[in-house]
């Protein structure tokens, strides 16, 4: 492994600290002959215990070895993975250059610890290559990044396993899985964008990835047909590269506003949608999560959950600024999906508009306020359900669930009626008439 390592080019950068480094240089003190056992065996074993907690947080099984050589791959960002990710096509010189790192890949994936374990009287290597992981919920691993590795993994094992059996020799078989390696890179991407879908932003610019998001879709949402297909005509038309607008939902609250804009995810995801949440204190970092986004081969909504802004704050110029342009244009993959209670974003009180006279310097800072709304392409209004509405959303979930058709089940002790008796009971109890009490009651009938 260490005489291995050296010879890759585009792949060289594994990070620092990386397993495979590490392991590397483990093999060659153990070839040496000049070491202490128990302290080389205490490294493989934190070694190991890496590779376990990836297979932890990734729902890699089978053989953990096979999947992080993988994971390797797939989150390797390099000249090449990004060009096939924004371009679609590798051709030209690099293709020589990176057919001697799948030569290196190739026998890294199926490197044999035997000699290794021999030497030291351990069965790890052996232990996790042939694994039987524990049976979990998807919702404690990141089934994105599990199912898109896994994937990869099994078909690299698939097709040097084939070429083994024919007998390709050493460079027909690099070819082979340069090939796999660039048709993942090719409809999924490489790195943090290409295994996740929607991310947060911490402090520096950093993208965290959101995972186990809900699998809610636009459909599970009742009623509200008109601005969902709003949404989705524009949404789509973005990602058709046509032109699309920025986006405000305002209206009620528990109406679905943000369900509705969280749902794009999984309605788009396969299409190359991405979504990154950013909270009103970190408006100051839009410029730079724009910057950070607009040469990756998606589409990234951005999106603000419940803005709105007092009298006294200022970060709706960081927003204003990008939605109108400055000397740098927002790029074509962007834009911006926010949800407001308020139809003009911030609070407009008696005095605000009796200042208007009295105060021109406070007039003309409200008006920027209110011009805020304009600058979004599309506004589309989320109002509570009337009682027909709110009724029919209620028997809309609760035929979903399972707990109730014309006749009550015997499990649910429910009529028609009696559901809609209830229903209105909550309303009155839980703030009013909307899709969200709707949802609360049917949750509580099916506890």
């Amino acid at each position: 492994m260490y005489r291995e390592l050296p010879k890759l080019i585009m792949f060289r950068e594994l990070g620092e600290d990386s397993i495979l480094g590490n392991l590397a240089e483990i093999i060659r003190e153990q070839e040496s002959e000049v070491y202490d056992k128990l302290e080389l065996t205490g490294r493989i074993y934190r070694e190991i215990r890496r590779i376990l907690s990836l297979g932890t947080d990734y729902g890699f099984d089978k053989n953990l070895w096979h999947d992080y050589i993988a994971y390797v791959l797939v989150t390797n960002e390099n000249p090449f993975s990004l060009t096939l990710e924004r371009l679609g096509s590798g051709e030209g010189s690099v293709n020589s250059i990176v057919l001697g790192d799948m030569k290196v890949f190739n026998k890294l994936f199926n490197y044999d610890f035997s000699g290794l374990e021999e030497a030291l009287g351990i069965d790890c290597f052996s232990t996790i290559t042939n694994y039987t992981s524990i049976q979990k919920r998807t919702q404690l691993y990141n089934r994105n990044v599990s199912e898109k590795v896994r994937s990869l993994s099994d078909t690299i094992a698939e097709e040097l396993g084939k070429a083994g059996k024919v007998r390709l020799d050493e460079g027909m078989t690099a070819a082979v899985t340069l090939k796999v390696v660039s048709d993942f890179y090719k409809k999924f991407g490489v790195g943090m964008f290409g295994l996740n879908t929607a991310f947060r932003v911490a402090p520096g610019v950093k993208f965290t990835p959101i995972n186990n998001t809900d699998s809610f879709m636009l459909d599970d949402l009742i009623g509200y047909e008109i601005q969902k297909n709003k949404l989705r005509e524009n949404t789509e038309a973005f990602l058709d590269g046509k032109p699309a607008n920025n986006v405000l939902l305002f209206g009620d609250a528990g109406t679905g506003k943000s369900t509705s804009i969280k749902a794009l995810i999984n309605e788009y995801q396969d299409r190359g949608l991405r979504m990154i949440e950013l909270y009103k204190h970190q408006m100051h970092m839009l410029s730079s999560v724009i910057s950070a986004v607009k040469n990756r081969n998606y589409r990234f909504i951005i999106y603000m959950d419940d803005l709105s802004f007092e009298e006294d704050e200022t970060e709706y110029k960081y927003l204003k600024a990008v939605i109108e342009g400055g000397l740098e244009t927002r790029p074509d993959n962007v834009l911006i999906y926010a949800t407001s209670n308020r139809r003009n974003l911030i609070r407009e009180t008696w005095n605000d508009i009796s200042d208007i006279e009295l105060d021109k310097h406070r007039s003309d800072t409200l008006q920027e306020k209110l011009s805020l709304v304009s600058r979004f392409g599309i506004t589309i209004p989320y109002m509570k359900p009337n009682k027909k509405q709110y009724e029919e959303i209620v028997k809309g979930l609760a035929e979903k669930s399972g707990i109730m058709g014309e006749e009550a089940s015997e499990t649910s002790g429910y009529t028609y009626e009696q559901l809609l008796a209830e229903a209105n009971k909550w309303s009155v109890e839980h703030g009013g008439m909307s899709g969200r009490a709707a949802r609360q009651l049917i949750d509580s009938l099916t506890r």
